[in-house]
């Protein structure tokens, strides 16, 4: 059995080789999480560690900018980040519904993550995308005009690319 860093070597080394590719590291703590996340997928406490002695600064600043920013997260998220917009247009058109049927298809609540971490599912408040209400976003990817009857169908999509690797 192998500990966090020795079972994520290639990981951490992908991280030190964008920490060491920066012309300063002073100001640089936000970027290098937004990267740490991209890479790991969530920022566990031996990744925040692992940061501020690359940064040279304290363990209590980089959990304090993690736990600060709701976008950075410590706890394991699914492959497929699956945002619904709950703000007031896309509410009005029907997005409370369409988030009660990804959390039934999915058998988790928002804000939770499938036993398999394949799908993580969150409600936001606004994508600035109210044209398109009620919206929803896969890992960057925007769905417009989002009806119950699509949930099957966008799921079905990053099950069938899952079964494709």
């Amino acid at each position: 059995m192998c500990d966090f860093f020795s079972c994520n070597k290639a990981l951490f080394d992908e991280l030190d080789l964008f920490i060491d590719s920066l012309e300063s590291k002073n100001g640089a703590l936000i970027q290098v999480l937004h990267r740490a996340q991209d890479i790991f997928g969530y920022l566990p406490k031996e990744v925040q560690l692992h940061i501020s002695k690359k940064l040279d600064i304290s363990p209590a600043k980089v959990y304090g900018v993690v736990s600060f920013y709701s976008y950075f997260t410590t706890e394991p998220r699914g492959k497929y980040k699956i945002s619904v917009c709950l703000g007031t247009v896309c509410f009005v058109k029907g997005s409370d519904k369409v988030l009660a049927e990804f959390e039934k298809q999915l058998g988790i609540k928002a804000g939770e993550t499938t036993k398999d971490y394949t799908f993580s599912l969150e409600g936001l408040r606004c994508v600035g995308a109210c044209g398109l209400a009620p919206v929803v976003v896969v890992n960057g990817k925007v769905y417009g005009h989002v009806d119950p009857g699509q949930v099957s169908a966008i799921l079905d999509h990053y099950r069938e690319v899952e079964m494709s690797c």
